[in-house]
């Protein structure tokens, strides 16, 4: 039997309810949407590090950003560890990859002269193991817009474009399916800026008339908390993931046009979501009022959706499951297992109902804003923060105090903090222990953690 195609399609910075199978009641994802009807949704997936970089490196290696010194921006992946690309190359599976990669500049920590390719060619030894087809930007931000904009090939030669950046992206996508000889099964990975804001612009670019076409949102209730500017920014938002949608649809109808769909999985996953700067807003947080680096949902939970041979019926998932498992399940996909080498899951079989006795919650790491970890359980939300530490020059501590507590069933929005709340000693008590443990797996210490306002 055929090995089978694997497509990562992935997003940076989209919320799981932009798409019409999480309850988004205006028509931005239909091609999303029937792949759901036809695969699974996990309807509980949360990142484990809401920044672009560090959930990258997870991404390519299997590994927590904290074990790869990948965990803030910035800060190159390693050239010696093994990474998906290496592991399906082995598996005989073609490799791709087109778009945002954000995993070669900085660190300057192997020894090379040059540390920076931000705007410049991804040099073969800094592309985690994809050696043939490469249409990508280290830094896809800061080599286009919304319109128009470069990328660099396998051979370092750059190619321009002037359209809409997401239907450019795709168009690379397919450039690759057109070559494509049907020998060896493939693994593409899409990664899409959109719907990321730009950068130089503090906006989010949707194409052209998307505040005309989106003006009748329904903001979700956590974007109404004071700061946001979602209220201005929402419809172009949306306009970005309408075009996502598309570009997914045309990517389909070629597989379908080349007779490879049956055999082809699609993956459709976000790196975090976004919270129109309605978080991170305390003295602790070092200044930072942005979209993301926060344990709160609005930046862990992203869409999941797998779709394709093994992943059919239509399911909905409400286990909770981090996306830090999809590394050892793609794998798992192509017949390869690595046991612990990789951290998480293969979902296969949280899909499949045949997965083990599992804790069902998920943790994640923040830097950048701050030093932070958190755990989530079907009940609670629960995070910490190490005082007195610069989230973009510690990667951790042995020391971590309560920042937040929330009774998700009692308070689904995440606006009351129980931190210190005595009704919810003993709660906080597990959630800690929890907690700890959970850092311990991922290859952390087990810290000290202080209650609220406890002196250390």
């Amino acid at each position: 039997m055929k090995k089978p195609n694997i497509i990562f399609y992935f997003t940076d910075q989209q919320r799981w309810d932009t798409i019409g199978c999480y309850g988004q009641k205006l028509p931005i994802t239909p091609n999303l949407d029937r792949l759901a009807q036809e695969g699974v949704v996990f309807e509980e997936a949360y990142t484990a590090q809401p920044v672009c970089g560090p959930c990258r490196a997870l991404f390519q290696s299997g590994k927590y950003p904290t074990e790869l010194e990948c965990w803030r921006n910035n800060q190159a992946l390693p050239p010696d560890v093994k990474t998906v690309a290496d592991y399906l190359t082995e598996a005989g599976y073609q490799t791709a990859y087109v778009g945002k990669w954000h995993l070669a500049s900085g660190g300057n920590r192997f020894g090379e002269g040059e540390d920076d390719y931000k705007t410049k060619p991804v040099p073969l030894e800094r592309r985690g193991g994809y050696r043939g087809f490469w249409r990508a930007s280290d830094v896809l931000e800061f080599t286009s817009h919304g319109y128009g904009g470069y990328v660099y090939d396998e051979n370092n030669k750059r190619h321009d474009f002037d359209g809409y950046r997401v239907d450019c992206i795709t168009d690379y996508a397919l450039e690759f399916l057109d070559q494509y000889d049907n020998k060896e099964p493939f693994f593409m990975t899409i990664s899409h800026i959109e719907p990321h804001h730009q950068n130089d612009r503090e906006h989010y670019e949707g194409p052209e008339g998307s505040k005309q076409r989106f003006a009748d949102f329904e903001l979700p209730e956590d974007l109404k908390l004071p700061g946001s500017n979602a209220a201005e920014e929402y419809a172009d938002y949306l306009g970005c993931c309408k075009s996502l949608d598309d570009n997914l649809g045309r990517l389909v109808e070629k597989c379908r046009e080349l007779g490879i769909y049956e055999n082809t999985i699609f993956v459709y996953a976000s790196d975090h979501g976004s919270h129109f700067k309605t978080r991170n807003r305390d003295s602790h947080l070092n200044g930072y009022d942005d979209y993301k680096r926060s344990c709160h949902s609005a930046c862990l939970h992203v869409p999941l959706i797998i779709a394709g041979p093994g992943w059919r019926g239509g399911k909905r998932i409400e286990d909770l499951v981090s996306t830090a498992s999809l590394p050892k399940t793609w794998l798992a996909m192509a017949g390869i297992d690595v046991g612990t080498s990789m951290t998480g899951e293969n979902l296969a079989e949280i899909a499949g109902g045949t997965a083990k006795t599992r804790s069902n919650e998920i943790f994640a790491q923040i830097s950048e804003s701050r030093v932070g970890r958190c755990i989530r359980t079907p009940e609670y939300l629960y995070s910490v923060y190490a005082p007195g530490k610069d989230g973009k020059t510690y990667p951790g501590s042995d020391i971590y105090q309560d920042d937040f507590l929330y009774d998700l069933k009692a308070d689904p929005f995440e606006l009351h903090n129980l931190a210190g709340d005595a009704r919810y000693a003993a709660v906080r008590e597990d959630l800690a222990a929890r907690l700890k443990k959970a850092m311990v797996q991922a290859g952390e210490m087990e810290p000290v953690i202080l209650e609220a306002g406890e002196k250390n």
